[in-house]
C-alpha cells in the first residue's frame, strides 16, 4: 500500500496532521498498534484543559493578560539552559504566538467552547520571574477530552470517506524504512484484533506484517508515561534523587516509547530524555482500566500537605503551586508518598479529579449537569470525587483528628505519625484564621485566590479551622506518585522535520506531540504550565500537517 504521507499514532497531534494533510488533498494512512476503541489516544481520558492567552473567557472573569505575560512565565518556568534548546525554544515562541492570538477563533470556529471559569493551575514557586501562571489560563472544553477529540475526529473521518485518508489499526511499526537518508515507508507486524476496553492493555499476538510506502512519515505516537522501564533508563537522579518505586501511572500501558528509539534509528534525535512531568497528586483508582491505574487530584489551595512522618511541607509545596518542586521535597523525605488533611467543607468546593471519566458534568457539556453536580448537591462533593472517598483505598475519612490518625497509619502499616504533633501543627494554621491578615503562607495564599472571581465562585473554599468539628468530618488523602508526560522528545526544526544529531534535517520524517516534546524536542523546558500538552498537540500536530517540507 502507498500514500502521500504515514502518520504513526491515531492520538490527538496525530490527528490534528491528518485533518490538515486530508484538507490539502493528500493521502494519508494512520497507523497505530492499537484498536478503533483507542482512537485519540490520551487525549481522551484528559479534562480537555487547553492553555490560551488574553481570551474573551479571561476578560469576562477580569483576568487581565497578555502575551508578554505568558511569555514571562513559560520562560521562568522552562529554565532553558542547553545548547540544544535552541529548537524548543523557538517552538515556545511559535505556540505562544498560537495561543496568543490565532488558537481559540479557529478552535471556535471549528466548534470547541469552553466553560465560563478559566482554571488556575501552577500557581507558581513564588517569584515573578520563576515558575508558574500569573493569572488563571486553564480552559476547560465543554466535553473534557472526548469534547476536544470530536471535532478532528469529524474531520479525519470525512477525509476517510472522501478516500483521502485510511485507518489501519493493530499495526506496530517496528521500522521506518529509509533510502538515501530521506523517508520512503514504514514497516512492522500486525497484532491480533482486541476487544477490550478503552485503555486496557491489549494482547501483542502477532497475526502478520506490513510495509507501506510513503514519501513523508509523520510519527505522532506519545510518551513513555505507561513504560516503566525506559522511565528508569532516563530517570534525572541527579537532579530529583533515586527513582521511587511505588508510582502509579497516569496513562495507559500502550503509551510506551517504542517510536523513540525507532525514530532514532532511522536517523532522529531525541533530546531532553531526562525532563519529565509526572504529578505528586496520585490515588489508586478503585476501579482500574490500565496497570498500576492512577488518577490526579487536582486540588484548590486549601488542604494541608504532610509527608509521610506528619511532618508540614514548607511554601511553594503547597497544592497546585510547583509540581516539580513539590516532588522534590517529597522524595527528599526518603518517602515515595504523602498526605493531604482537609475538611468536608474542602473537598466539596476544592476537589477535582483529572479525566473526562471522573467528570462525567463537565464531559456531558450540559449545564444541567454541571449545576446537580457542583451546586445542587448539598454538603457532598462530585459523585466521582464521593465515590473514590467511599471506595478508595487511599482516603480516610474520621470525625476526630485521633480517628483520622489512626486510620492514617493503619492505611499505611508503618505507624509514623503521631496525634499530637499533627495536632499541633493544624492547630497553629487555624489560629491564623482568626485575622484577615497572617504569617502563614498557605493561608495568605487562599485569600489571595479567593480575589479571583473564578476561584471564590467554584474552586477555594472560605479560610475556615480545621479543627472546629462543625467543618468536619476530617479527611486525609494518601498522595501517590503518578506518572504522565514526557516533556523531551525527537528533536524537530519549524517545519516539524526531526533533525539528527548531527543539526541535519532529515528529509520525509517529522514529529508531532508529545513523542516530539510536543515540539522541537521539549518545548516545556523543565517545567510544564498545563493546558500546555493538549493544547501542543493540536498546535504541532496542525503544523507538522501545514509543513511545507511535506510536498
Amino acid at each position: 500500500m502507498k500514500a502521500d504521507v504515514i502518520v504513526v499514532g491515531a492520538g490527538l497531534a496525530g490527528l490534528a496532521a491528518a485533518a490538515e494533510l486530508g484538507d490539502r488533498g493528500k493521502s494519508v494512512l494512520i497507523v497505530d498498534q492499537e484498536g478503533p476503541q483507542n482512537l485519540g489516544g490520551q487525549a481522551f481520558w484528559s479534562l480537555g484543559g487547553l492553555f490560551m492567552v488574553d481570551t474573551p473567557e479571561q476578560r469576562r472573569m477580569g483576568i487581565k493578560d497578555s502575551h508578554a505575560l505568558a511569555l514571562n512565565d513559560w520562560m521562568g518556568s522552562a529554565k532553558f539552559d542547553r545548547a540544544e534548546d535552541a529548537y524548543p525554544r523557538q517552538w515556545a515562541d511559535k505556540y505562544l504566538d498560537f495561543a496568543a492570538g490565532e488558537m481559540r477563533p479557529w478552535l471556535h470556529e471549528m466548534g470547541l467552547r469552553w466553560f465560563p471559569v478559566v482554571g488556575w493551575a501552577e500557581r507558581g514557586d513564588g517569584y515573578a520571574d520563576g515558575h508558574g501562571n500569573s493569572v488563571p489560563r486553564f480552559h476547560i472544553t465543554w466535553g473534557t477530552g472526548p469534547g476536544v477529540l470530536e471535532h478532528f475526529i469529524r474531520r479525519c473521518k470525512a477525509h476517510e470517506e472522501a478516500g483521502r485518508i485510511t485507518f489501519m489499526y493493530r499495526h506496530q511499526v517496528d521500522h521506518i524504512e529509509m533510502q538515501n537518508g530521506a523517508a520512503k515507508g514504514v514497516a512492522g507486524r500486525i497484532l491480533a484484533a482486541d476487544s477490550a476496553m478503552q485503555g486496557a492493555e491489549t494482547t501483542r499476538d502477532v497475526i502478520g506484517d506490513f510495509a507501506y510506502e510513503a514519501s513523508s512519515v509523520v510519527v505522532a505516537s506519545g510518551g513513555i508515561g505507561g513504560n516503566f522501564e525506559m522511565i528508569e533508563k532516563v530517570w534525572p537522579t541527579e537532579r530529583l534523587g533515586a527513582m521511587p518505586q511505588n508510582m502509579l501511572s497516569g496513562v495507559p500501558k500502550h503509551v510506551d516509547g517504542r517510536m523513540l528509539d525507532i525514530s532514532e534509528a532511522a536517523g532522529g534525535h531525541v533530546i531532553n530524555r531526562d525532563r519529565l512531568w509526572f504529578y505528586t497528586e496520585g490515588i489508586k483508582n478503585w476501579d482500574p482500566i490500565w496497570p498500576r491505574h492512577g488518577i490526579r487530584v487536582l486540588p484548590g489551595p486549601s488542604s494541608m500537605w504532610f509527608d509521610a512522618k506528619g511532618q508540614r511541607f514548607r511554601a511553594p509545596a503547597l497544592p497546585g503551586f510547583d509540581t516539580t518542586g513539590t516532588f522534590k521535597a517529597i522524595l527528599d523525605t526518603g518517602y515515595d508518598y504523602s498526605w493531604f488533611v482537609l475538611t468536608q467543607k474542602v473537598i466539596k468546593k476544592e476537589f477535582a479529579l483529572s479525566g473526562s471519566e471522573q467528570n462525567p458534568d463537565f464531559t456531558s457539556g450540559k449545564w444541567i449537569e454541571v449545576l446537580k453536580q457542583r451546586v445542587f448537591s448539598g454538603s457532598k462533593a462530585t459523585g466521582p470525587v464521593e465515590a473514590f472517598k467511599e471506595h478508595g483505598e487511599d482516603f480516610v475519612v474520621a470525625d476526630t483528628l485521633e480517628e483520622l490518625v489512626a486510620g492514617m497509619n493503619k492505611a499505611t502499616g508503618e505507624y509514623l505519625i503521631d496525634a499530637p504533633h499533627l495536632r499541633a501543627q493544624i492547630a497553629a494554621r487555624d489560629a491564623q484564621i482568626d485575622n484577615e491578615f497572617s504569617k502563614d503562607l498557605q493561608v495568605n495564599a487562599i485569600r489571595s485566590a479567593r480575589q479571583y472571581r473564578g476561584d471564590k465562585l467554584v474552586r477555594t473554599a472560605a479560610p475556615h479551622k480545621f479543627l472546629d468539628l462543625d467543618n468536619g468530618p476530617l479527611i486525609a488523602v494518601r498522595l501517590n506518585l503518578i506518572t504522565r508526560k514526557t516533556l523531551g522528545g525527537l528533536q524537530t526544526n519549524l517545519d516539524s522535520q526531526m533533525v539528527g544529531a548531527d543539526g541535519t534535517a532529515i528529509e520525509g520524517l517529522f514529529a508531532a506531540g508529545e513523542v516530539a516534546g510536543f515540539g522541537g524536542g521539549g518545548y516545556h523546558g523543565y517545567n510544564a504550565l498545563e493546558g500546555t500538552f493538549l493544547g501542543g498537540c493540536i498546535f504541532s500536530g496542525r503544523a507538522a500537517g501545514r509543513s511545507d517540507a511535506i510536498g
